[in-house]
């Protein structure tokens, strides 16, 4: 699992991150809600801010996607992420004091059940927008 908050590019380094372009797009669209909408509402605003940005700017994606959970090879139940962006993307909008080892984890189990590889946590409590990029 990697987690990182900007492109290992500022450390000297040439890594290429997996779907680079679309999560600099998605981290683009957030900054944008931020600025206009402000900071620290309800995250069902934000994540529907969301929504309206990817339109604006012609960006792919489902809300609420049902995507079954599987327990031995039966269904136990069902996992609903806020916002799948591109089709390869987990989008999880949060106000939270700060993203945590534990919404890392969530993010981790979120993109294991869809069998992607790439979660952004984005956290709209404060002025300054905070994210964590996930990938398995």
């Amino acid at each position: 699992m990697d987690t990182d908050s900007a492109p290992d590019l500022r450390k000297g380094g040439s890594t290429k991150l997996l779907l680079a372009k679309e999560t600099e797009q998605i981290i683009g669209c957030a900054f944008e809600v931020l600025n206009e909408i402000g900071h620290g509402l309800y995250e069902k605003i934000y994540e529907n801010g969301m929504l309206v940005a990817f339109k604006i700017r012609g960006i792919s994606f489902e809300q609420q996607k049902h995507f079954p959970v599987l327990f031995r090879e039966v269904q136990v139940g069902e996992f609903i992420p806020d916002i799948l962006a591109f089709g390869l993307v987990i989008v999880d909008a949060k106000t939270i004091d700060r993203i945590t080892d534990h919404e890392i984890g969530q993010m981790t189990n979120y993109l294991r059940i869809t069998k992607l590889r790439v979660g952004l946590i984005i956290n709209f409590k404060y002025a300054r927008l905070q994210w964590e990029r996930v990938v398995l």
